[in-house]
């Protein structure tokens, strides 16, 4: 029956269809909810180290007995008895405090002992956040690599370039892969530094005054202020806010949101190109064997992957303005109205950034180019890329540089009529060129090499590839290699 009914419900599609499970699970109740756990031993470990009294002043407050009951049972939430409380309390952290007591009953006591629920709440926020950050600069760093590699395949391999999606000079296909490569590069280290700065909440009290701890330490200012260092230590954290409320400024959440908006960018912008690229033929996304376009046009073949990561990327883009007002609309101290959206939006930026990744791999991993169809469009605006070097040849030998570009620019408004008409094709423009006297003395077979008219191009691509890519590659040595496999 239960799982009947879970069909017929709502499921959020990040976690049904898109993102991957670990960081689904990142993100799901029972890793909070185990998180809360250990940054409640923190607290009492911490508390027990720096030799927080008893009532009496002299005795120790907690015990060694306390502590191990409260390791014992970091694993086993039991979410359906901390529901339960949470209908009568209507308070999560109050429902898991008390579910917690009842399996630690010797430790209840201690449990939460000085602290506020964003304590708990905030603290795991940023813990899940740079959990997922670094997952997200691993998979970046396999997303680069990947498209580092397929720009040294093409980086000799003229294609046309465009201004204003209008054929405009040569470039290459490497070389256009490293424009992609490079926004992901910047988001890589934007995302590297919000993860290495981010600070710990750490135990600031109710309104972030630490009163409650001065009372717990009688007074005792240096203890107060270790107590801060040593449980953000025990979380793996080297920085801590210096100043909080009862939370942490949302500036913070604001900050990395905006950061994965930069990576959604990226993403849309390359699922784009790719998508043009498509209808131009000249470069396919994977395709699986039995992959269908079109329940009507059996003939179709759609970049569906890409189309996928414009979706997800526009969604993702569109999440930091919540955050924002988040901020914008806390009031002193603190307001309850973030909680609700931070619930929604936090989770589901990190879930749909992972989404995007396992896309983007997968594309860049089964990236195709066909050559023949490069070549073929090449051919057919080179005339038109060639003339500027056509016009210094016949320069060189003696002609007036005035009258030669008249002659061109006449002659390639005549072919370019003609195209339009139907009943002309680019080549004609040197056939043109070439019965005309103004070029008599000009050598139009060795002009007409593509590899010509790509400039530094290719050595663009290795120089690239050697001051951005390979000190990332270096970075991440160990988690280079992923792949992606989408379930739709």
């Amino acid at each position: 029956m239960a799982d009947l009914e879970a069909d017929l419900v709502y499921d959020n599609p990040l976690i049904a269809r898109y993102a991957g499970r670990e960081m689904a699970e990142r993100w799901g109740p029972l890793r909070k909810f185990r998180t809360w756990r250990r940054l409640w031993l923190a607290l009492a470990e911490a508390q027990h180290e720096l030799g927080l009294p008893a009532a009496d002043g002299v005795s120790p407050r907690i015990a060694p007995g306390q502590l191990a009951e409260l390791r014992t049972h970091l694993d086993d939430v039991d979410l359906k008895r901390a529901a339960i409380h949470e209908k009568a309390k209507r308070h999560d952290v109050m429902a898991h405090i008390a579910t917690y007591g009842e399996v630690a009953p010797n430790a209840k006591e201690i449990i939460h002992l000085g602290a506020t629920s964003c304590y708990v709440t905030d603290n795991a926020d940023l813990i899940l956040m740079r959990e997922s950050l670094n997952a997200v600069c691993v998979s970046l760093a396999n997303l680069i690599d990947s498209l580092a590699r397929f720009a040294d395949t093409w980086k000799d391999e003229p294609t046309l370039g465009y201004t204003h999606f209008q054929p405009a000079q040569l470039t290459t296909v490497g070389k256009r892969a490293t424009l992609w490569c490079y926004d992901f590069v910047l988001d890589l280290h934007e995302l590297e530094r919000r993860r290495d700065e981010l600070p710990f909440r750490g135990a600031k009290g109710t309104t972030g005054t630490q009163a409650s701890f001065l009372a717990l330490f009688q007074g005792d200012h240096e203890k107060v202020r270790a107590l801060d260092r040593l449980v953000a230590k025990k979380m793996q954290f080297e920085r801590i806010f210096p100043v909080t409320g009862q939370t942490y400024s949302r500036k913070i959440d604001s900050y990395i949101l905006d950061g994965l908006s930069g990576l959604a960018q990226s993403a849309h912008k390359w699922g784009t190109d790719l998508r043009l690229l498509a209808h131009k033929q000249e470069v396919d996304e994977p395709q699986e064997a039995e992959q269908v376009g079109s329940s009507a046009m059996a003939y179709k073949r759609n970049p569906m992957r890409a189309e996928r990561l414009c979706s997800l990327s526009r969604f993702l883009m569109g999440l930091p303005a919540m955050a924002a007002q988040t901020h914008a609309t806390q009031w002193l101290e603190r307001t309850l109205d973030d909680s609700a959206a931070r619930r929604l939006y936090i989770p589901q930026a990190f879930l749909c950034a992972d989404a995007i990744l396992r896309i983007a791999l997968n594309v860049s991993n089964g990236l195709a180019v066909n050559q023949p169809i490069v070549a073929k469009t090449v051919r057919e605006f080179l005339p038109y890329m060639a003339t500027e070097n056509v016009m210094m040849a016949a320069v060189a030998s003696g002609a007036d540089r005035q009258h030669i570009h008249h002659v061109v620019r006449e002659h390639s408004y005549a072919v370019t009529e003609r195209i339009k008409q139907g009943i002309g094709i680019s080549t004609e423009l040197f056939d043109r060129l070439k019965s005309d006297p103004a070029f008599s003395k000009v050598d139009f077979e060795s002009i007409l090499v593509p590899r010509q008219f790509v400039g530094r191009a290719p050595e663009q691509v290795v120089e690239f590839i050697d001051t951005e890519v390979t000190p990332i590659r270096k970075r991440y040595a160990d988690s280079l290699g992923q792949t992606a496999q989408l379930r739709v």
